[in-house]
Formats: structure tokens, sequence, C-alpha cells
């Protein structure tokens, strides 16, 4: 079954909050739901989810009740990112595919479709942080061409979530 990429909804916030868990991405110190309303006010059309792609010939009838939405509005979400442009340089955060679908082309399909929207906006280089000892991941990346600046990554909270 294909995907379907599409903007991020409020009505998706329970399902991107438990895609973004099971693939080991929350923080206590980020608060998801929080991380969702600030993105929502900011470039919220650079917030994506995908969900199953319905079947032209698919019976209703016979859906699996597993790969409906629980809160019963349609497909499920199955993976999101976020991604933003500063005017400098453009950002992905939060991406993320359920478990059972990595390595099927969809992480792919976003990063492809993000940079068509961050090169739109005009945005010559697009950055992203992976936690260190992520090897998996960091060799997603860099089959998509992305290295290593060689760059420390520093933070500063300014407004707590815990």
């Amino acid at each position: 079954m294909g995907h379907v990429i599409r903007q991020f909804t409020p009505a998706d916030t329970e399902a991107v909050v438990a895609v973004w868990e099971s693939c080991g991405l929350v923080r206590p110190w980020n608060d998801p739901r929080r991380d969702i309303a600030r993105k929502l006010t900011v470039q919220p059309e650079l917030f994506l989810v995908a969900t199953e792609a319905p079947s032209a010939d698919a019976d209703p009838a016979d859906a699996d009740p597993a790969d409906a939405d629980p809160a019963g509005d349609g497909p499920a979400v199955v993976a999101a990112g976020m991604a933003g442009f500063d005017g400098h340089r453009g950002w992905v955060n939060y991406l993320a595919v359920r478990p059972d679908l990595q390595g099927s082309g969809l992480g792919r399909a976003f990063m492809a479709e993000f940079e068509r929207l961050l090169t739109d906006l005009g945005c010559p280089k697009l950055n992203l942080q992976v936690r260190a000892g992520n090897e998996q991941v960091i060799g997603f990346y860099e089959s998509l061409g992305y290295t290593d600046d060689h760059t420390v990554s520093m933070g500063k909270r300014l407004i707590p979530d815990a």
C-alpha cells in the first residue's frame, strides 16, 4: 500500500506523538504537544504527516482496524516531520517513520518533499541534527547526501516545558 504525505492538522496530534514516541524521539524536557502548538504558529505548512493511501478497489468493510486512526477520522498517521526556514538555513526536526515502515522509502520521500518545499522558499542549505550514536539514522541521512559539518550543536532552554 502506498502513502499520502500531507500537511498536519490538529486532529493528527495524538497520532503524531505516538509515532514520535515509538521512534524514541520524545524527551522529558521537550513536551511534544507544546512543540506541535509552537510549530503551528510558525510555517505550519512545513509540518507534514504521512498516512496510508486508500486503495482504489478497497472495500471499507475489509479494512483492518489496526490501520485506522485511533480517533476514527481516517487512515492512521504512519510518519511525521517538521521543517523550517529562517532566511539563512533550513532545518528538519522530529522526522519519524513508524518502526515497522522504516526502510520502506517513506523517510526518503519526506526528505525529498522537505527539500522541494525549502528550495521553493529560496533556502540555500538544509541542516538537521541527529543524536550522537544513532548510527542507523546517520547512515540514512548520509545515503541522501548529507555530511557531517563538524560543528558542535549547543542549546539553551528559554521556556521550560517541564
